[in-house]
Parts: structure tokens; sequence; C-alpha cells
């Protein structure tokens, strides 16, 4: 995420999600605009850096700002990594890689290595953060928190960390950037209801490098174009679907509103397969076959009857059938970037299909104003089939929307 001075004015409010670190963006009325913009997908950012720096044609506002930063993960190297973790070399803590870039103030917020949080810092961190130009705050969990064999209780900010983003926001000089360490979603609806919370920064367990990486993107060193591999649920969601129950499906008798893109229909912080990006892309399609037609035998029960699907065919049959779906991806901004193209397919309405599934995904890099082609092979047999009440594979008759 990082800030680029403009001078045109901005009107009205972007709203941008990324995922693998995900933000909101706002950019607002102003003599001379700014826009806030966030993204992640950190695994890539040391790989990436020089190619991204050679290709940014703008620069951070945030270069000759000084910084105010808060937080309980901000100082603590652990905390960069999940519990799987081998022995690193060195930690480059999210502190450490901020100050490298700008003048930096510090103040935990919390009491140092406590992510429960008590706020015991919180005046200090207020006081920092009215006279700073931006304010960094760095929160979310640890292995204290979530890690394996011991799971989180809820989706909320652990202690009293909500308030200490609540409290520093309302007092800040400058915009707010809201980074969470976490290795899942969590409800931070009330961040995205903040107007001075300008990004949010999801940067999962980045790894010893993580400071760097989360510097790297603040100050638009790199151009992250990662997606959210998860939906992010509200609090709420967790009343009604208790730990014991893994179905997929939603029961309409007993309130279980289902699991995943796939079947769940309610509010969401943020859904899956969110991304941003820096730069920004259109998409056009070029080629996609409009109707598949299935040979059947001359006895074959769907002649004479209304079928609304059939048993998946042999499989050389099933090759027969697969077609190709090939999509323009166009880089219509002024800096380098990737665009991960999504393919979902939504079935007809049988067998308690589900309401739309992912068929594939590619990823594209692209320099300014170039394009590329994106192509699917659609597997009908694979991709166009449901599974029945009794657990058969079925290929599902009717209308298949594709949605990019």
């Amino acid at each position: 995420m990082y800030w680029l001075n403009g001078t045109k004015k901005a009107s009205a409010v972007a709203r941008l999600t990324a995922a693998s670190a995900l933000a909101e963006v706002r950019t607002e009325k102003a003599s001379t605009a700014t826009r806030f913009i966030a993204v992640s997908a950190l695994d890539e950012v040391q790989a990436e850096k020089a190619n991204a720096t050679a290709n940014t044609t703008a620069t951070s506002a945030l270069a000759e700002a000084q910084k105010g930063v808060a937080a309980p993960n901000t100082p603590i190297a652990t905390i960069l990594v999940e519990a799987q973790k081998g022995t690193p070399c060195k930690y480059t803590t999210p502190l450490q890689g901020l100050t490298a870039s700008v003048a930096t103030a510090n103040v935990p917020g919390c009491a140092e290595a406590d992510v429960a949080c008590s706020a015991t810092q919180l005046d200090d961190a207020k006081k920092i953060a009215a006279s700073s130009d931006a304010t960094i705050l760095v929160m979310g969990a640890d292995q204290s928190i979530e890690t394996e064999g011991h799971d989180r209780v809820d989706l909320t900010l652990p202690g009293q960390q909500q308030l200490l983003v609540t409290e520093i926001a309302s007092t800040s000089k400058g915009p707010v950037i809201l980074v969470i360490m976490s290795g899942g979603g969590m409800d931070v609806q009330f961040a995205k209801d903040i107007d001075k919370i300008t990004s949010i920064l999801w940067v999962g367990y980045p790894g010893e490098a993580g400071g760097a990486a989360i510097a790297d993107v603040i100050f638009g060193y790199y151009n992250p174009s990662g997606r959210l591999p998860m939906s992010w649920y509200p609090q709420s969601y967790t009343k009604n679907i208790p730990m014991t129950n893994m179905n997929m499906r939603p029961d309409p008798f007993t309130g279980y509103p289902g699991r995943t893109y796939r079947f769940y229909t309610g509010p969401t912080i943020y859904t899956f397969g969110h991304g941003l990006s820096y730069t920004a892309f259109n998409h056009h399609l070029i080629q996609a076959t409009k109707l598949v037609s299935i040979p059947l035998a001359n006895n074959h029960a769907c002649h004479s009857s209304n079928c609304k699907s059939i048993d998946v065919v042999d499989e050389q049959s099933c090759r027969n059938l697969n077609f190709n779906i090939h999509l323009r991806v166009r880089n219509t901004g002024k800096m380098s970037g990737g665009q991960t193209v999504f393919l979902f397919l939504s079935p007809p309405k049988v067998h308690n299909s589900p309401q739309k599934h992912l068929m594939g995904f590619e990823k594209v890099f692209l320099s300014p104003q170039t394009e590329g082609l994106v192509r699917f092979n659609v597997d009908v047999c694979k991709d166009l089939s449901v599974v029945d009440e009794h657990g058969s594979r079925k290929i599902a008759l009717g209308q298949h929307n594709e949605k990019g």
C-alpha cells in the first residue's frame, strides 16, 4: 500500500480489497488529491522487488513523512512465522522494515509481547499518532492465540486491540494504515467503518523478512497481486455454525448457514478471491463455447423424459466434449503488475448444487499498456458436473454461467 500525490481532485469513495493481503481504499475530495492504496502477496515481494521498483512511475507520499507506529506485533520477531518454522538466520520485524524507509516513532500500545493487549500504553500511542504524518497499526494474533492444536475462540481482534485501533484512529493527525497478522480471517468491520483508517493490509505470518516485505508494499516498491484464499466472516457467523458440523450446504430448517463461497450466501467482511493492485486491468472474453451437445445412446431414458442431469460418460467421450475459454487481459494503468484471473462456473439448480465453484485460475504479469491472453480448458465431465444425493457424479444439463 502506498500514497501517490495527485494534481486532480478526487471524488467519491473507492473500495478495494486485496487477498493474501487485503485493503480498503478510500479517495476523498481534496484540493490536491491523495490516493490510498493497499495490497499484498508478501511471499512474492522479495523476489520481484527489483523489477517492480524499476517500473514504478509514482513516488510514495510517505517517503518524506514521519510515521507513528503502534502495535503489539510491531517489534516482535517470532510473530512473523507460524508454528512449523525452521530456524531463521535473521528476522526483520515490521518496525525494522518501516524504520529503514522513514523517520519512525514507535510505541507498543499494548504491553510488549502481549497480543491479548490490555491497552496500557494507549495514551502514549495517541500522542504519537496526533503528531505523525501517518500512523501504522500492526495488530492481529500470534501462536498464543492460534496454532496447531490451539484454535481461536472467535473472529475478533484479541484483547483490547479494537479499542486501541479505534482510539488511535480518532486522534490521528494523518491517515491510519491497519496491518493485520493472523493465520485466517478476522472481523474488522469496525475498522472498515472508520474513515481515518484508509487502508487495511493482511500479511498472514509473512516470514523472517516480513518486516521488509511490509515496508516494500506500504511504500510502493512492489506492486502486489495476492488474492484472499478464504472468505472473512463476521463474528456473528460463529454463532450459527458449530465446529462439530462440517456440512458444506446450508440447512434452512436449523439455521445452519453453510460453509465457503460455494454455498454460504450471508454477509462477509471480505470474500474469497478479493485482490488489489497498484495498477488497473480490464478483461475481454474472446472465445467460449455457447453450446455443448452430449450424444446419447438410442435407448437412453433422456430421449423421452425431461432429464436435469445425466451420468458422466466414458473417458474418451469426455475428452471429445472439452472446450476452451480465452480472455484478453490488459494492464490499463501506469505500473507493471500481476493479475490473477479466476474462472467461476455457476451450474443449473439441480441436486442441491453450489451457487458457484472455482473451475480454474491463471496469473499473468503485464507491463503498463500491454495485454496478454489467458486460456482455460473446460473438462465437461469434471467442471460441468455435480454430485447427486447418492454421491454419484452427474453432468448437469441446462445453462452454466461463466464468471471471471
